[in-house]
This record gives structure tokens, C-alpha cells and sequence, in this order.
């Protein structure tokens, strides 16, 4: 059963942590970060996107800019913006976003557990993007972002996780975004034992975001047992940074497409096309989302339409009656000819967290036509995942992000 267990975290300071704790590095391109470090030297993204560093005719994945994160690292723990914790622990990471709040729990999870199928994934990864990850793991001797895993909510995690937030958090703040992050330490030894074996008892872990940094962990785990042939399986190394949360608290929104021409096809042509595939009705004035599984919102030429896809049509396979599959199998394949999502860039991708906006906006500028899709639920999620199947590209958007640098794995001490 799942290997989860506590760790010393390397942690900010309790006066620097909102300072310090930063989005994902995968969320920002170069410019972006750069812009988000210029005013703020303390942000995590100078360590986990070191070429921010450097001037643009840096290579991002050079040498020296995996090492320059490594030094800002552990010079920020010897000036001590970055503490050590003096014992194992678990913490608990509490974010809240428009009201609606998400526990999880921070600790260690086990590679041995990712290759043998308890930790699973429905995601495929890109070795050029894993390469990246695991550069920067090695240098820095340490995992700086954690991977985001969900799990049948446990009802010993959760009296534990209770109890535990009736004390003083130790962190509190609200990132720029108006997110609010709140940590406590569960240090407790029976608390602690009780959420270990509480764990021990789950079956199956997913992997709710964080695929490349989670196969990235694993591969310089494997390397360095390579380089350790008397390895224990205890060593720091043979986990990865994680936080934890139950599946009744998370939140997928829409992973939205946008296309960038109709393949030939004049507006009214392709619209033609589409009623033959879904039963389409004009949506009348302002935008409009889906409102259940089986429909989709589709804006073209300055109108929104509402396509709904027959209950009887929909297959009964875990990926293939996905709504985003069922777009694509149906109407971006054959009518459009975008056969390969993760390659053609006539197709591109907008995160439900910008909004109908950005749709409007996309087919103003660079596109032609929009799709809004409803999100795929955590129910699916596990679906696929337990069935060993891998979802299309670009299916879940989860949010909120987790924030790096709050908590930091060391491989060694």
C-alpha cells in the first residue's frame, strides 16, 4: 500500500515565506518570470527558473544556470531565509480561492510506489521536459516543487488534519493573486504515526498535476540508487516531494481549445458541419459555459452556440466518452484535420482560470474558432487512472496552484 511519510523540510522563514513562495515554474515563460522576479528577490522562480538570472543569450537549460540555482538555494538556507526542520514531520497545506478552501498534506512519497503502480498517473511525459527537471534536481541536490496527488479522502487523515488546524498556523498570507496560504506542522509522534498508517491502508494515489516533475524524481532516484548499490531504501533519495489531498475537497476546471482556421471552410459551411455531429442551438446573447457533462460551448464568428453531444453517443470507455475526446474524435479530427493535438499547432490550449474572455479574445486576434469545454471530474480522473489509460493532452486545469518553495526535499543531508 502507499509509502507516505514524513520528512524535515527545508522551509522559509515565518517572516519571508509569502515573499518567497511562487507559482509553478511551468506556468510562466521566460519573459514572464523574468518579470516576476524583477521586483521581488526573494520569489522561489529565481531558483526554480535560474536563467532569470542571466541575459537571454543564456541558453535556458545551460550548465551554469542549473548551478546558479543551486547556489541561490543554499545560500538563502546560510543566510538563513531557508530554515531546517529538526525533525521528521508531515504539514499540512491549506490554500483557499474564492471562498472554496483545499487541505492537503505535505510529505515524501515513494518511487518505488510510482513504478509499481500505486502512485498512478494518466498522463504521458516528454523527455525534453523531464531532462530539465532532473538537471535541476541534481544540481540542486534537492526538490524544490512538489507534486500534486489526490487520494480517497481517509477519515483518520482528516480528523488528524482537524485537529491540527484548531492550533496557530505557521504561515499565513495572500499571494498576489488573493489566494490564501495557511501551513501548520503536525509533529506530534502519534499524530504523525496515525496519518502514516492512515496512508498505509489507501490502495491507490493519483497524480493530479505534476507528471514531468513526478517522473523526473524517479529518474535521479534510480540514478543515484545506480551510485549506491548498497542502498537501504531509507535514503532521502528514494522519495519525492508531494502534497496530498483528498479527493472530495479538489476542484478541475475546464481546459478550454481554441483553433487557429477552419481548414478551408467558410463560418457558415463549418457550422453546417457541426450541427450534423451535435445538436447546436444559438446561444442568444452573452457568453455561455456548459452546464453538464456532454455539452460544449463553441464560439464562432463572434457568436456562441451551444453544441450538445447525444447521452447515446457517448461511449462508454473511460477516455474515449471524455468530452474533450469526443471533440476530438468527432469534430477537430476528421472536420478540422487537427489529428495530433500534442504536435499541430493550428490547435492551441486556454486554461478555464482566464475565462470566456480569453476565448472571444483568441478568435479577435490569431483564431478562428472557440471551443469551451465542461470539466473533466476527479470521478474521470481515477477512472483512467485505474484503468492504466492515459488521458488526451490537455484535459484537466487544476487550480489553485501549488505554490513552490514553501516546502524543499533535500537528497541528502
Amino acid at each position: 500500500m502507499a509509502v507516505i511519510r514524513p520528512f524535515s523540510a527545508i522551509r522559509p522563514s515565518e517572516e519571508k515565506a509569502g515573499k518567497i513562495a511562487a507559482l509553478p515554474y511551468d506556468v510562466y515563460n521566460r519573459q514572464e518570470a523574468k518579470e516576476a522576479v524583477a521586483g521581488n528577490p526573494y520569489s522561489f522562480l529565481r531558483i526554480d527558473r535560474a536563467e532569470t538570472q542571466f541575459d537571454d543569450s543564456v541558453d535556458t537549460y545551460a550548465p551554469e544556470v542549473y548551478q546558479k540555482a543551486h547556489d541561490i538555494l543554499w545560500g538563502m538556507v546560510e543566510d538563513g531565509s531557508f530554515i531546517k526542520e529538526e525533525k521528521d514531520c508531515y504539514y499540512i497545506y491549506e490554500l483557499t480561492m474564492d471562498g472554496r478552501t483545499q487541505t492537503g498534506i505535505a510529505a515524501c512519497a515513494s518511487i518505488d510506489d510510482y513504478e509499481q503502480g500505486v502512485i498512478k498517473k494518466h498522463e504521458n511525459t516528454r523527455a525534453e521536459k523531464e531532462q530539465d527537471r532532473i538537471n535541476h534536481v541534481n544540481t540542486c541536490n534537492a526538490q524544490t516543487g512538489p507534486i500534486f496527488l489526490a487520494y480517497r479522502a481517509n477519515a483518520s487523515i482528516n480528523a488528524v488534519v482537524g485537529a491540527v488546524k484548531q492550533g496557530e498556523a505557521l504561515y499565513d498570507f495572500q499571494s498576489e493573486d488573493g489566494i490564501r496560504h495557511r501551513v501548520w506542522v503536525i509533529s506530534d509522534e502519534a499524530q504523525i504515526h496515525m496519518v502514516e498508517e492512515a496512508f498505509a491502508s489507501i490502495g491507490e494515489i493519483y497524480i493530479a498535476d505534476g507528471h514531468h516533475r513526478a517522473a523526473s524524481a524517479v529518474k535521479v532516484g534510480q540514478e543515484r540508487r545506480k551510485g549506491h548499490p548498497g542502498y537501504s531504501g531509507e535514503e532521502e533519495f528514494n522519495y519525492f516531494l508531494s502534497v496530498l489531498f483528498p479527493d472530495e475537497q479538489l476542484m478541475i476546471m475546464d481546459y478550454n481549445r481554441v483553433v487557429k482556421d477552419l481548414n478551408g471552410m467558410s463560418a457558415k459551411d463549418f457550422l453546417a458541419k457541426v450541427s450534423q455531429l451535435f445538436d447546436v442551438k444559438p446561444a442568444g446573447t452573452g457568453q455561455v459555459k456548459p452546464d453538464k457533462k456532454g455539452c460544449i460551448s463553441m464560439y464562432l464568428a463572434g457568436k456562441w452556440y451551444v453544441c450538445r453531444i447525444p447521452k447515446e453517443e457517448i461511449p462508454d470507455h473511460p477516455v474515449q466518452g471524455l468530452d474533450v475526446s469526443v471533440l476530438q474524435e468527432r469534430l477537430l479530427s476528421p472536420v478540422l484535420g487537427i489529428e495530433d493535438p500534442k504536435t499541430d499547432n493550428r490547435i492551441d490550449f486556454v486554461g478555464g482560470i482566464r475565462g470566456l474572455g480569453e476565448l472571444e479574445r483568441r478568435c479577435q486576434t490569431d483564431c478562428a474558432v472557440a471551443f469551451a469545454m465542461y470539466p473533466t471530474s476527479i470521478r474521470e480522473l481515477f477512472a483512467v487512472a485505474d484503468a492504466g489509460l492515459l488521458m488526451p493532452p490537455k484535459s484537466t486545469w487544476f487550480e489553485p496552484k501549488l505554490r513552490s518553495g514553501i516546502f524543499i526535499h533535500a537528497l541528502e543531508s
